[in-house]
C-alpha cells in the first residue's frame, strides 16, 4: 500500500498540473501534452535506470549479504548521478526539434520553455528515486510515501501561487506550472537524505555507502539492469507519446483530449504500477531466498489484486467518461473527444494492470533483457502501425491511434506471461 501511495503520489503532480494548466485555455493543455508526452521519454528512461537498483538490494538482504547493501547504494548513485547529467544533456537538445514534429507553431512556442524547465528537474528527481529504490529494496516503503504525499500538497499550493499570480506572485500561466513542479522536485531528495539521517537504523546505511569502494562489477550490473528496464519503460511510454503527436496533426482539440483522458487512465495505470514494484520486492526477497512457493504466491496474488482493480477502474470510466474531463475543460470539443478515449482506454485497462505486474514480477528476478524485447515488439512493431493505420488509412481518426494502445498491450500481457511461467518453472529446477 504504501507502494501504490508513492505512485499515486507521482502521478497526481500531473493530474493536478492538467487540471489547472487546463483552465488557462485549450491551447496552454495542449502545449502541456505536448511537452510532457515528450519529457516523459526520457524521463521514465532515467528512472527506468534507478529501478535497477530494488532486485539486486532485496536479493542480497534475502541472502545474508547485508554487508553488501550500502555498497550497492554507493555504486546506485554513481550510475544514476552519471545517467542523469546525460539524459539532461540529451533532452535538453530535444528542443531543437520540437517545432518539426507536425505540432501548431503556437503549441510549440508554449510547450518548449515549459519543456526545458521540466528537463532542469530530471537530476533531482533521479537523486530521489535513488534512494527511494534502495530503500524499498530493503523493504521499507513508507519513507517514499510520506516524501510524496507531502510534496504534492506544496505543488498544488506552488501552482495555484504561480500559475494564477496569487498573494503577490507573478502569473507565470503554464511556465508557473513547471516552475512549480521543479522546485517540488528539488526539494524531495533532501527531505529523503534528512528523514534517513535522523534514523540510526538507516543512517548506517549511509556510512557503510560511505565507507564502501566503487565496484566495477556492481557498476556493470546496476547499469545492466537499469538500463534495460529503463529501454522497455522508454519503448512503452514511445507508443503512448507518438500517439499523442499523431493527435496533434488531427487538431489541437484532439490533442487535448487525449491529455485529458490519458491523466486518467495513468491515474489507474500508477496504481498498478505500485502494485507491481510490491511485487518486485516481494518476488526478489523469495527468489533469494530460494522459496519458489512465496514466489509463486506473491505473483498470482498480485495478479487477483489487479485484474479486480483495473477491472472495476474501467466500468467507473466508461460510466463517468462525459463528467470526468470537466476538471480539465468546459470546452465541448475536447471534452468529446476525451469522452469517447475514456471508453477505449477502460477496454485496455485489465491489459495493462496485468502485463506491468508480470513485468514487476520478472525484475524481481532480475530477468530485464528479455522482457526489453517482448516490449519492443509489442509497442512498436505491433501498437504504432495499428494507430497509424486505423487513424489514418482507415479513418477512425483519434479512437483509431488508441484502438493501437489495446492492441499493443494485450500482445505485452501475453509474451510476459509465457516468459513468467518459463522462469518460474526454470527456478524451480
Amino acid at each position: 500500500m504504501p507502494v501504490i501511495f508513492s505512485q499515486i503520489g507521482q502521478v497526481t503532480v500531473n493530474l493536478v498540473d492538467n487540471i489547472m494548466v487546463g483552465h488557462l485555455g485549450t491551447t496552454e493543455l495542449a502545449a502541456s501534452s505536448f511537452a510532457i508526452s515528450v519529457f516523459h521519454v526520457g524521463m521514465l528512461f532515467g528512472l527506468g535506470i534507478t529501478l535497477g537498483i530494488t532486485p539486486l538490494v532485496g536479493q542480497s538482504l534475502t541472502s545474508d549479504k547485508s554487508g553488501e547493501i550500502g555498497s550497492w547504494l554507493k555504486n546506485g548513485m554513481l550510475v544514476n548521478s552519471i545517467a542523469a547529467v546525460l539524459l539532461c544533456a540529451a533532452m535538453s537538445s530535444v528542443a531543437l526539434f520540437m517545432n518539426r514534429m507536425g505540432q501548431s507553431q503556437e503549441v510549440v512556442q508554449k510547450a518548449i520553455p515549459f519543456y526545458l524547465i521540466h528537463v532542469a528537474s530530471l537530476f533531482p528527481l533521479m537523486l530521489f528515486f535513488s534512494f527511494k529504490q534502495f530503500f524499498e529494496g530493503i523493504g521499507n516503503t513508507k519513507i517514499a510515501m510520506v516524501i510524496t504525499i507531502i510534496i504534492n500538497l506544496v505543488n498544488i499550493v506552488l501552482n495555484y501561487l504561480l500559475i494564477y499570480g496569487k498573494f503577490g506572485f507573478p502569473a507565470l500561466g503554464l511556465n508557473g506550472s513547471a516552475l512549480a513542479s521543479f522546485i517540488s522536485r528539488l526539494i524531495m531528495p533532501l527531505i529523503f537524505v534528512w528523514i534517513v539521517l535522523r534514523k540510526p537504523g538507516f543512517r548506517n546505511y549511509l556510512i557503510h555507502a560511505f565507507h564502501s569502494g566503487i565496484e566495477r562489477f556492481k557498476i556493470k550490473r546496476i547499469a545492466s539492469i537499469g538500463i534495460s528496464i529503463g529501454f522497455q519503460m522508454v519503448i512503452e511510454i514511445l507508443a503512448f507519446t507518438l500517439g499523442a503527436i499523431m493527435m496533434g496533426w488531427i487538431s489541437k482539440e484532439s490533442l487535448a483530449g487525449h491529455q485529458v483522458a490519458i491523466s486518467m487512465v495513468s491515474m489507474t495505470y500508477m496504481i498498478s504500477f505500485g502494485l507491481a514494484s510490491g511485487t518486485t520486492i516481494r518476488v526478489s526477497h523469495a527468489f533469494g531466498d530460494g522459496d519458489r512457493h512465496e514466489l509463486k504466491h506473491a505473483i498470482f496474488a498480485s495478479l487477483h489484486l489487479v485484474i479486480a482493480f483495473m477491472s472495476t477502474m474501467g466500468i467507473l470510466l466508461i460510466l463517468l467518461r462525459n463528467q470526468l474531463p470537466l476538471l480539465f475543460t468546459s470546452d465541448p470539443a475536447v471534452i468529446h473527444v476525451a469522452a469517447g478515449l475514456l471508453v477505449i482506454g477502460a477496454l485496455f485497462q485489465v491489459f495493462d494492470g496485468v502485463q506491468v505486474v508480470l513485468l514487476g514480477s520478472l525484475r524481481g528476478m532480475a530477468d530485464v533483457r528479455i522482457p526489453m524485447f517482448i516490449a519492443f515488439f509489442s509497442y512498436i512493431i505491433v501498437s504504432l502501425p495499428v494507430s497509424y493505420l486505423l487513424a489514418f488509412v482507415f479513418n477512425f481518426g483519434n479512437s483509431g491511434i488508441w484502438i493501437g494502445f489495446v492492441f499493443g498491450l494485450s500482445t505485452a500481457a501475453i509474451l510476459f506471461a509465457f516468459r513468467l511461467k518459463h522462469q518460474v518453472k526454470k527456478f524451480g529446477h
